[in-house]
């Protein structure tokens, strides 16, 4: 990776001072190469001069001279300057970025992947619920984020595997189980009470239909608990189904399906909990077990086990946990859970310390809440059911790409507001419409070519040609698509692709501006065409990482 060897080239140069003796014989900091904020500065700086300034006492500005002074002859750089107070500005050699292109067309499946994890073994759980109810926007914003991230540590060397876990064990499930029962007995024209704390959405009352359909009045032959438990299975099995449904169309799909009721049911709880105690880290106290997590610095410590003998929704995680890292051996769990789970991450954290894994292999993020709007007012209610707007008919309504570049577009720590009306614009001003449509140009010009008869595969094309500003810059963005791989598998933080994206498009659709692609000139001609043919394949590899489609036209 660029932003690797240039870094390392700083690296050699304050050694060779430091060997020298121009520089003192310290221990060296991170060099860190970013981008500077004025493009005039150069395409990269570091700061390397200050910080090594500031632990030896020198001036910044010698210190940046030395360094500069003792660069090693590169390809990659035409020049290193400095600017005050003490940083290093490089800019790109003209030459090497014309060679970029071809490295990037041999590439075509796999360009922008690093070697960030080197295979650690990654499971990634996310769309979590309680398989009670439909699955509304908020979901779908952890569904892709979940997928995107698992796109994006892929692509930066790890073994990913996606998971579902499904909360079919617990208080609520039973309670869907008799709202169920009752809306079933209502279909057939019973006076049958919803319980109080039942779930009262319309949904309800059409699967209750959708199972006396199939099933007939036969369950109310049953014993009452017989029948609930029988449409507890019937109406989870459908339920899941419906959320499979639901996430489809996103591109959103998981390697497992994980059952919370089999934690239980093969031992996997049993155990956890038995490490726990032979831990010390458990306690009896007015018939309820609880998790001394004050031990471990916590402000309180939890119930895990209820005083009536049920295991609480915390237990349930615990030995799920216990299940990812030690009976499946993953190297890194990362958890994405909604905002109202907040509270839990700390205790979760907590119990997996005590049960004697690192903390630090355990990665949790807080999906923020999402606000939909519609021409500039919020929207609350569904419009088909008078119920909260499902994921389905957001989908429906403005299509999974647009869905899924709004939900990236902020990190997930942030909450959004997702204007409906902008993502369903064709033009500029919607962003997914704006990069989807230089891929299209890019297709649009090229079937031009193909219908002029000019060559635009294999070697066709003198990069070296491409010499104007703008099909320069072209270039340089496009090297930077590893880069905003490692930075979004780093931080696990993938709306930095809506940004690459955007930004990409525009330094596109600002070289097909300044310079004319099929020309009179037939070398010419054949060079921008390569140009282009890497632009389409990395604008395609930034919209797979996203999940998104690289149409060919609009």
């Amino acid at each position: 990776m660029l932003r690797q060897t240039l870094a390392a080239l700083i690296t050699r140069a304050i050694e060779a001072a430091q060997q020298e003796g121009r520089l003192p014989a310290i221990a060296l900091p991170e060099v860190i190469v970013e981008h500077p904020q004025n493009e005039s500065h150069g395409d990269y700086a570091t700061s390397i001069a200050l910080k090594l300034a500031r632990a030896t006492g020198l001036n910044p500005m010698a210190v940046a001279g030395e360094i500069t002074g003792h660069l090693p002859p590169a390809p990659e750089i035409d020049r290193a300057t400095i600017a005050p107070p003490g940083f290093i500005n490089l800019t790109l050699n003209s030459g090497w970025l014309c060679r970029q292109v071809e490295p990037i067309l041999a590439r075509p499946d796999t360009y922008g992947n690093i070697n960030l994890g080197n295979g650690k073994r990654v499971q990634i759980e996310f769309v979590s619920v309680n398989p009670t109810g439909p699955l509304h926007v908020g979901h779908g914003r952890g569904a892709v984020l979940g997928s995107t991230l698992a796109n994006t540590l892929t692509a930066a060397g790890y073994s990913v595997s996606t998971e579902h876990y499904t909360n079919d064990a617990g208080n609520q499930v039973a309670n869907f189980a008799r709202s169920l029962y009752a809306r079933y007995q209502q279909t057939f024209h019973i006076d049958a009470e919803m319980p109080a704390d039942g779930y009262f959405g319309s949904y309800l009352v059409d699967l209750a239909g959708e199972i006396a359909a199939e099933e007939g009045d036969r369950l109310l032959n049953l014993p009452e608990e017989e029948a609930v438990s029988r449409l507890q299975a019937i109406g989870l099995e459908k339920m899941l189904a419906r959320a499979r449904a639901d996430l489809a169309p996103l591109g959103v799909s998981f390697n497992v399906w994980f059952s919370e009721r089999s934690l239980y049911r093969e031992g996997q709880y049993d155990t956890a909990i038995s490490r726990l105690r032979q831990a010390g880290y458990l306690a009896e106290r007015a018939g309820a077990t609880w998790f001394v997590s004050t031990a471990l610095g916590e402000d309180k410590d939890n119930v895990i086990v209820r005083s009536d003998g049920s295991p609480t929704y915390f237990a349930g995680d615990i030995a799920y946990h216990y299940n990812k890292f030690v009976e499946r051996g993953f190297d890194e769990v990362i958890d994405i859970w909604g905002a109202d789970h907040q509270g839990h991450v700390s205790r979760m954290k907590a119990v997996i310390e005590a049960l004697g894994i690192d903390p630090a292999r355990l990665k949790i993020i807080i999906s923020q809440l999402v606000t939909l709007r519609r021409g500039g007012e919020p929207v609350r209610i569904s419009k088909r059911s008078g119920d909260i707007i499902t994921l389905r008919e957001l989908v429906d309504e403005v299509g999974a790409d647009a869905c899924r570049f709004f939900f990236l577009s902020r990190s997930a720590s942030s909450q959004m507001d997702f204007d409906m009306e902008l993502a369903k614009k064709q033009s500029a001003d919607n962003p997914v419409y704006y990069v989807q449509y230089a891929h299209a140009r890019i297709a649009s010009i090229l079937r031009t070519a193909a219908e002029k008869g000019i060559d635009t595969s294999g070697d066709s094309g003198d990069a070296s040609l491409l010499t104007a500003e703008a099909e320069q810059l072209l270039i340089k963005k496009m090297l930077q698509l590893p880069e905003i791989v490692e930075i979004s598998a780093s931080t696990l933080e993938p709306h930095h692709f809506t940004y690459y994206a955007q930004e990409l498009a525009t330094v596109f659709h600002s070289f097909y501006k300044q310079c004319r692609v099929i020309s009179e000139d037939p070398a010419l001609t054949r060079s921008r065409l390569k140009l282009v043919r890497a632009a389409r394949l990395v604008l395609g590899r930034i919209l797979h990482l996203m999940g998104m489609n690289a149409p060919e036209r609009m």
